[in-house]
């Protein structure tokens, strides 16, 4: 207890100067508005209480301020709801001389197409700037006229009348000319500079202050501060196929949490506690190519082919809103347990999907879909039992089924084959170990995952997410593993299952409030004095920084680890923070 006392002061400082930093953030923000606001509101009472100065000014220092005014629109991020300028109120009324003048020019020169009719809609006011618009498309009409010597076309008081609206919408024509001259210059810019027409960049980059309490955790483990960052490259040729090359590095290792497992069992062969930021990393910052795929329809089916780090989470529906983020991303719950259903754990690497969507929606069903995939771990290597057929796969089934716009449901089968020596729940991942690979769970406990000798899996699962209302989401999931094994005692039976809670928005748009109680994969009746439900409580808050940056407090709590009782509770403590770009 006095070790738990000392890491806590040892790590609160850090936690509460994030959070110091966060609050200070959220609350200046409303305060900056506020400010401006005041501004705003001073300049347009001075605006009213001296018309006389603005009587005063100039025709050409009028275009000028509305060309600044004009030009200063599309530079914010604005909804429909919102005034960005003065402007806006200065509507071209049907009744006035310019709109009917223009109308007229409409009519005999046809020089508006932008609407579907050819003509304004209807009678209503227009704003000055999308009648500027209309006359500039009357301009360029008149002018091809001219150059093509139909000039006979074109009558005298037309021409006056061009110049006269041109003359007193001069700002509004300066603007829209200007806009386009900026654009065509961005196009140059962007086509001289640009990585590919087909690619983009993804990128991801987590960092990680982490500690284990416990009077065995506690001992074993030190504060540590890991990272894992992500590259993708998306490709795509068509405009509906996506090809994603993504490159991996991370120097984030699990925590030793002081299990004592059975005799024969190696207890760096547990998933307990393991956060998603562990997954796929190299535990040196060395990178590497951990996902290469490509999804493409292929009439009304979609296939996923994946050469290298494919998962069944990248074209299952994993149905866990908010816990699951991706493929382990970092913006959703902090371990693998409470991000998906482990059944979507066993097996991993290279294969294809296929989803193929069914029934016709009608009522309170809607349009379901049937996931069909195969992955093999070992597909690159040509040896005595291993490839794409003689190694370790997994084959997946699953129904998909929404009923209503609030209810998802997803039944799941997975058969799997397994060497001696693999891991049950290893996502088809292993490390490198003194030049060996060695099988690395990513979930559930050391008895749930060893497989000593070579095994046949049948494995079945039910997930389900319902969505009760906008700021309120409940998902859960339960499965189960029977593992036959070709030695002697090698059969078993896995369980696991968990039930999560999310608070949508909460406090701020983009925030997620997580509660999540589950068990890890566990077997029980395999050893004596290892039968314990080793349950897991995780509770978690991301907080939505900006667009790009979050950050995620939370905690998590360990019973019962390694299905033993005699070992203490562990818990982990976590404080994340996402960058996403």
């Amino acid at each position: 207890m006095s070790n738990i006392l000392w890491k806590s002061l040892v790590v609160s400082p850090a936690v509460l100067g994030a959070t110091l930093l966060v609050s200070a953030t959220a609350i200046a923000a409303p305060n900056t508005t506020t400010e401006v606001s005041a501004t705003e509101q001073q300049a347009v009472t001075e605006v009213a209480q001296q018309p006389e100065m603005w009587a005063q000014a100039t025709q050409e220092t009028k275009v000028i301020d509305q060309v600044n005014s004009y030009s200063n629109e599309g530079r914010q991020n604005t909804t429909l709801s919102q005034v960005t300028s003065v402007s806006q109120f200065s509507d071209v009324q049907p009744t006035d001389w310019a709109f009917q003048a223009l109308q007229s020019l409409v009519e005999r020169y046809g020089c508006i197409a932008g609407y579907p009719n050819g003509t304004y809609r209807g009678n209503r006011a227009l704003t000055r700037y999308e009648f500027a618009a209309g006359l500039n498309a009357c301009l360029d009409r008149v002018n091809e006229l001219i150059a093509t010597a139909t000039a006979d076309m074109v009558t005298r008081e037309d021409l006056a009348t061009l110049q006269r609206l041109q003359e007193e919408f001069s700002a509004e024509l300066a603007t829209l000319r200007g806009r386009v001259d900026s654009l065509e210059a961005r196009t140059a810019e962007l086509e001289a500079n640009q990585f590919s027409t087909t690619t983009k960049l993804v990128g991801e980059a987590v960092f990680a202050v982490t500690d284990a309490f416990g009077d065995q955790a506690g001992d074993n483990n030190n504060t540590v501060f890991q990272n894992r960052v992500r590259l993708a490259l998306r490709s795509s040729f068509t405009g509906r196929d996506v090809l994603t090359t993504r490159l991996a590095s991370g120097n984030a290792d699990r925590f030793n949490l002081g299990v004592n497992t059975p005799l024969g069992l190696d207890p760096s062969q547990s998933g307990e506690g393991l956060q998603t930021f562990n997954v796929g990393n190299t535990g040196n910052n060395n990178v590497v190519i951990d996902r290469l795929t490509y999804e493409v329809p292929v009439g009304p089916a979609q296939v996923y082919i994946a050469a290298n780090g494919g998962k069944h989470n990248q074209y299952a529906a994993v149905n866990n809103p908010y816990f699951s983020d991706g493929s382990d991303g970092g913006n959703g719950a902090l371990t693998t347990l409470a991000a998906e259903n482990p059944i979507y754990r066993i097996g991993g690497g290279a294969g294809i999907a296929f989803t193929l969507p069914f029934g016709q929606g009608g009522g309170i069903l809607r349009p379901s879909s049937l996931t069909l995939g195969y992955l093999a771990s070992e597909a690159n290597l040509p040896g005595a039992g291993e490839g794409v057929f003689n190694g370790n796969y997994a084959a997946l089934g699953q129904l998909n089924f929404s009923l209503g716009d609030r209810l998802g449901l997803a039944a799941t089968y997975v058969h799997g084959y397994h060497g001696a020596g693999s891991a049950l729940f290893d996502a088809g991942s292993s490390r490198n170990v003194g030049g060996v690979p060695v099988a690395t769970p990513v979930v559930g406990t050391s008895i749930a995952n060893t497989l000593p000798n070579a095994s046949s899996t049948n494995s079945y699962g039910v997930s389900a997410a319902f969505r009760p209302s906008d700021r309120l989401s409940v998902s859960g999931f339960v499965s189960y593993t029977d593992v036959t094994g070709f030695g002697i005692g090698d059969d078993k039976e896995v369980w696991t299952y968990g039930l999560g809670v999310a608070l949508p928005d909460f406090g701020k748009r983009g925030n997620v409030l997580g509660v999540f109680a589950g068990a890890q994969p566990y077997a029980r009746g395999v050893v004596d004095g290892f039968n314990r439900v080793p349950y897991q409580i995780e509770g978690f808050y991301k907080y939505q920084v900006s667009d790009n940056v979050s950050i995620t407090p939370g905690i998590i709590w360990l019973t019962n680890p390694g299905q033993n009782s005699n070992n203490d509770d562990a818990f982990i403590g976590t404080l994340r923070t996402t960058f996403t770009f």
